[in-house]
């Protein structure tokens, strides 16, 4: 009897849990499209004046950065770029950039996470070793990456050519009914409740972000729940194997600030070692890309494309680092020796930190801004000049 009263509680847990995870999934759809409607009436001004720097790639590339390092939430950004594209705010070429400083700016909560070991010196250096491998690889991507698609459109050609041969022009009809079952025709009732652009606009965002949040909780306690410490011990015997949690344990918490930060105390404190820990590092990159992708398929088929997008940028991260353990060898030592350096000077650290992700995009955005103003300035002179001489 006792038996059959335990598992019965079991299942009621279980039935439980599940029912919490479908509540959280319905109600972040939900703060997607009023998202989508918020820009949809706020496009213009948006663009206009705040968003209009990023037709630039360089910009989006600094503003991508900023923003995400400000909010910690690179899931928050995918998803509002997916909105944006969604409501023909930003063009996939736009958003692209966007997406790549997303991914460079959410490694700023391990490093502050490292920055807490400072007052011990042995576990500080191997604490900043592990926060600031997440950066370097999503840099060195950027480097890689950022080239290609200015140059040449690799990853926008890439990602709507997969988009049409996967989708077509399927993705807002198949998922009509379902939008309307998540949302219940609530955000467009809202939106027309709100008259103020603006104040949509600040509802939704704060909606988006406390869903998220509300997610990685809810499945965190879910699916991971007591089973913490055992996956501690065994998460990390393999490059594939500990790659494949990475992704798994991201996926499901929907947040790799959360899944990179956890690892850094586990590396500060001999735990594991940053070998090892770097190959789940790649793969929470990957797990991270779920979030837009759910967003774009209840958007359209430009969104899509911008999610699929996301999910090869880290793609090729993935490969490229997997694939050749000589590459994960090199970014180790690498940041094994950089750890070195702001472990001799602890102040180096700050640094480093202001400067990257806080100083220095800020500094290119107002330069670069300055320097287009300046062309525009130019550009109108000159037309006025041809037209006096006329």
């Amino acid at each position: 009897m006792q038996q059959l009263a335990t598992d019965k509680s079991n299942q009621l847990s279980v039935v439980k849990g599940v029912f919490y995870v479908f509540l959280s999934v319905a109600f972040f759809l939900f703060c997607v499209k009023l998202m989508v409607a918020s820009l949809g009436g706020f496009a213009g001004s948006f663009q206009e004046n705040i968003l209009s720097s990023a037709l630039d790639p360089f910009i989006g590339l600094f503003i991508g950065l900023l923003a995400t390092a400000i909010i910690q939430s690179s899931s928050t950004t995918s998803t509002m770029v997916v909105a944006m594209v969604a409501t023909g705010t930003l063009t996939i070429e736009e958003a692209i950039p966007v997406i790549m400083g997303a991914n460079v700016g959410t490694t700023l909560t391990s490093t502050i996470v490292a920055l807490g070991f400072i007052s011990d010196k042995g576990s500080f250096r191997k604490a900043v070793s592990a926060g600031i491998i997440h950066d370097f690889f999503n840099i060195l991507m950027v480097l890689i990456l950022f080239p290609l698609e200015y140059y040449y459109g690799f990853l926008s050609k890439i990602s709507v050519y997969l988009q049409q041969a996967i989708f077509g022009d399927r993705v807002i009809e198949s998922v009509g009914d379902w939008k309307w079952f998540f949302d219940l025709g609530i955000a467009d009732s809202i939106s027309g409740l709100i008259q103020n652009d603006i104040v949509m606009m600040i509802l939704s965002f704060v909606l988006l972000f406390l869903s998220i949040k509300l997610l990685t909780s809810v499945i965190r306690k879910s699916v991971i729940g007591d089973s913490q410490n055992k996956l501690r011990k065994f998460v990390f015997q393999k490059p594939i194997k500990s790659f494949g949690w990475g992704v798994l344990i991201t996926s499901a918490i929907q947040s790799s600030s959360v899944s990179t930060s956890l690892l850094v105390p586990l590396v500060a404190t001999k735990k594991i070692r940053l070998t090892h820990a770097f190959p789940f590092i790649i793969g929470a990159n990957m797990g991270t890309t779920l979030t837009a992708l759910i967003a774009a398929s209840f958007s359209s088929e430009t969104a899509m494309s911008i999610a699929i997008a996301h999910l090869l940028f880290n793609l090729s991260g993935a490969l490229l680092f997997m694939l050749f353990a000589g590459a994960r060898d090199g970014m180790v030592s690498f940041a094994k020796k950089f750890s070195n350096v702001i472990t001799r000077k602890r102040v180096i650290g700050l640094v480093y930190v202001v400067v990257t992700f806080f100083l220095l995009p800020f500094l290119l955005i107002s330069i670069h801004k300055t320097q287009i103003d300046k062309t525009s300035v130019s550009e109108e002179k000159e037309v006025l000049k041809i037209e006096n001489n006329k």
